[in-house]
């Protein structure tokens, strides 16, 4: 099949703001953003080329940036940074009695040994977790909240929860179902080793 094939059977239209859902003139989703100027420059420059993907993953990008920061915020008021919030959250939905071995947690949150270290050397300085000897295994050690932690991580996530609602609250509620179940088959898509 020719590129020329492949965009003749495009639905994305050429005009700035419209979508292939094609939404209602008046809805915000109609509304041209700054991806619809970059996107549309390009198909001025190259009209060979279908641009679908480059303006989904242009929005995505935008919105991971805007989200990031008003997440941050929340972790801030409880004098956390997103990456140690992480470590907590993981030691309080691992149930009783709330520890995990620094592998685990670091296998959790797909980060280093090394980075993994320098949170738990914050989080310990705060109070917030102890290293405990493995009773299993008295060559290593395991991480466990404290009650402090507990306490914080509690509060941190009731409100985080509120926060990321909110921001999403212009979705009803099936294009949240729908955006969670596209986003459910790219996270499988890029994480699937044979493509």
């Amino acid at each position: 099949m020719s590129t020329s094939d492949t965009h003749d059977h495009t639905p994305a239209s050429t005009s700035a703001g419209t979508t292939p859902l094609n939404p209602p003139v008046n809805s915000p989703a109609a509304a041209p953003d700054a991806v619809d100027a970059v996107v549309d420059a390009w198909r001025r420059e190259r009209p060979d080329l279908d641009l679908t993907a480059i303006a989904v993953v242009g929005r995505l990008g935008r919105v991971n940036l805007l989200l990031g920061p008003a997440q941050e915020q929340v972790f801030t008021e409880f004098s956390l940074q997103r990456g140690e919030f992480d470590v907590l959250a993981a030691l309080r939905r691992s149930g009783a009695p709330y520890a995990l071995s620094p592998s685990q947690l670091s296998d959790l949150l797909m980060l280093s040994r090394a980075g993994m270290t320098n949170r738990l050397d914050r989080l310990e300085s705060a109070g917030m977790i102890e290293r405990t000897l493995d009773s299993a295994d008295r060559r290593s050690f395991q991480i466990r909240l404290t009650d402090q932690g507990y306490a914080t991580v509690d509060a941190a996530m009731t409100q985080h929860t509120a926060n990321v609602t909110t921001l999403l609250a212009d979705l009803t509620p099936r294009e949240l179902t729908s955006l969670d179940t596209l986003a459910r088959k790219l996270l499988h898509h890029l994480t699937d080793p044979v493509r």
